[in-house]
């Protein structure tokens, strides 16, 4: 008996507090300010991230593409393989360039492959 008066009382004064309630207003809309300061730190990394990795790598890539297009027969340079050699032609036609690394050895290596030239 007292649960059932509880739950009759539990029931009955719902609908009362429902329509006591304010009625819900949508969410006005963000301030451009609070959304900007939210992204500020992810902006921040971002640049960061591109002055600190980004822009060296793309120094070095320029830098190693002029070295690959300076190549001339006669220099000493490394593949990326780690054979050491002079190159002894070089094709320009389809980038392939042969390398003599001894008196007999000699290599079909791609331009692209070459990964320093040793300065003498």
């Amino acid at each position: 008996m007292f649960f059932e008066q509880n739950l009759y009382a539990a029931t009955a004064a719902a609908p009362a507090a429902a329509a006591a309630a304010p009625a819900a207003t949508p969410a006005a809309p963000a301030d451009p300010m609070a959304m900007l300061m939210q992204f500020l730190p992810l902006i921040l990394i971002f640049v960061l991230f591109y002055f600190m990795f980004i822009v060296p790598q793309r120094k070095e890539q320029k830098k190693h593409q002029e070295m690959l297009n300076a190549l001339k027969e006669g220099d000493k340079v490394v593949t990326s393989g780690g054979i050491v050699g002079v190159i002894t032609k070089i094709n320009d036609k389809d980038e392939v360039i042969k390398v003599t690394s001894a008196e007999s050895t000699v290599f079909n290596v791609l331009r692209s492959n070459v990964s320093k030239k040793i300065e003498k």
